[in-house]
């Protein structure tokens, strides 16, 4: 099984002081195991503007910890997260802005999986639950 990975779970990889580093490596050792991992071309983008981080160092990493990226968004990607993220400001404005508020690319990231069949890992596992109650999830 290919499994998705959230950009979260690899920011949390490179911060040995993160309280959930070991658990996010536990959790892509255990998924590799199982079969591929792979991160959609928004999660590279935000792991790109992470502090002193440069392609050729996300590159590295990626190819070192045999994550592919998978550089296509498909327009039925895009309308599944436009539909998610729609539905996401709705329950904001039901329940007083509760919550932080938040980007489309965290519902492109859940779309992408949703739509090729991938579980994802990820520290927002609340996000994606709501988000996409069919996604299958690994929380972290």
């Amino acid at each position: 099984m290919t499994s998705a990975v959230d950009s979260n779970v690899v920011i949390a990889l490179w911060d040995i002081e993160n309280a959930l580093h070991e658990r996010a490596q536990s959790v892509l050792d255990e998924a590799l195991q199982r079969g591929n991992l792979v991160v959609a071309a928004p999660v590279y983008a935000e792991l790109l503007s992470f502090p002193r981080r440069t392609e050729a160092f996300l590159d590295y990493f990626l190819t070192e910890t045999g994550i592919r990226v998978d550089w296509e968004l498909k327009e039925s990607d895009w309308r599944a997260a436009g539909r998610a993220f729609q539905s996401c400001a709705a329950r904001r404005r039901r329940h007083g802005n509760a919550g932080p508020r938040r980007i489309l690319t965290d519902f492109l990231i859940g779309a992408h999986a949703l739509r090729r069949g991938h579980r994802l890992l990820t520290l927002d596992d609340r996000l994606y639950r709501a988000a996409f109650p069919r996604l299958s999830i690994v929380a972290v």
